[in-house]
């Protein structure tokens, strides 16, 4: 009887890692380490708002990410650095006959700061897309993160009737436990039309970031326009927001006008956009 075949063999599929490193030089914050293999490269660093932040540009230059895919990116950012990471566009996640997986490692040490700020990510309907993502802070490390996903193309008619996407987020600090969420939604989940789930709405986003605001300013940014739904909690040193909308362009603009607000605030700079978000 004949061995089954390897599928490795008979698909091609992409395995691809990014490892970053940022440490503090006097006042700037500069690039200690970058290492890649396969098709995952970062951009020529910036200091698009002075030498203290230091923005890089993570580029996946397949453009999407199929069956058998598997990346991996890490980043670690030293003490006092700060570190602005985000990305020239969307990832697509395409149709595919088996999972891929991407997983995210983030370490930020004491008095350090890190903006993960990537765009939206769309899945395609019949994807099998996986993602890991795992933070750990330091007890003065800050952070601002969020994610934003696409299911299906609702522009083009394509509803997320296949597959499906799962997606773990563990954020610790100090060694204990901050933020644990679990996600899975598969093609055709009754939570995609549920008023319990996303109810009818084909993206979702998530802002995470660490600090506390006061009521005033919460007030504000819940009054930001939003074309879906979004709302803000404010947790013990933890500020959560979620947004539903009918398209990635509503939910990232709501993201940005956030950000905007909650920059100065929360980090004590004046938000500038990066120039890539506007090409």
């Amino acid at each position: 009887m004949n061995a089954p075949a390897d599928t490795d063999l008979l698909t091609p599929c992409w395995h691809a890692e990014l490892e970053l490193g940022y440490a503090r030089d006097c006042a700037a914050t500069r690039p200690s380490l970058r290492r890649h293999k396969g098709p995952l490269r970062v951009q020529k660093h910036l200091h698009a708002e002075g030498p203290e932040v230091c923005q890089h540009i993570i580029v996946h230059p397949p453009g999407g990410i199929a069956g058998g895919d598997r990346l991996g990116i890490s980043a670690r950012v030293g003490e006092r650095a700060w570190a602005q990471l985000t990305s020239p566009g969307a990832a697509k996640w395409y149709r595919a006959s088996g999972p891929a997986y991407q997983r995210l490692d983030l370490k930020v040490e004491a008095g350090a700061t890190l903006e993960w700020l990537p765009q939206e990510t769309i899945v395609f309907s019949g994807a099998q897309a996986e993602l890991s993502t795992r933070i750990e802070l330091a007890e003065s490390a800050r952070l601002f993160y969020w994610d934003m996903v696409a299911l299906g193309r609702p522009a083009s008619g394509e509803c997320f009737a296949e597959g499906h996407f799962q997606a773990h987020l563990d954020i610790h600090r100090g060694g204990k436990l901050l933020w644990h969420e679990r996600q899975r939604i598969t093609g055709n989940d009754g939570l995609l039309d549920s008023p319990i789930g996303l109810a009818g709405q084909p993206v979702f986003a998530t802002l995470i970031a660490t600090g506390t605001i006061d009521s005033e300013l919460l007030e504000r940014c819940r009054e930001l326009p939003c074309q879906g739904r979004g709302n803000l909690t404010q947790l013990p040193g933890l500020l959560v927001a979620r947004c539903l909308a009918g398209q990635a362009l509503h939910a990232r603009t709501w993201l940005i006008s956030l950000w905007r607000q909650l920059r100065p605030a929360l980090l004590g700079r004046d938000a500038v956009p990066p120039r890539i978000w506007s090409t």
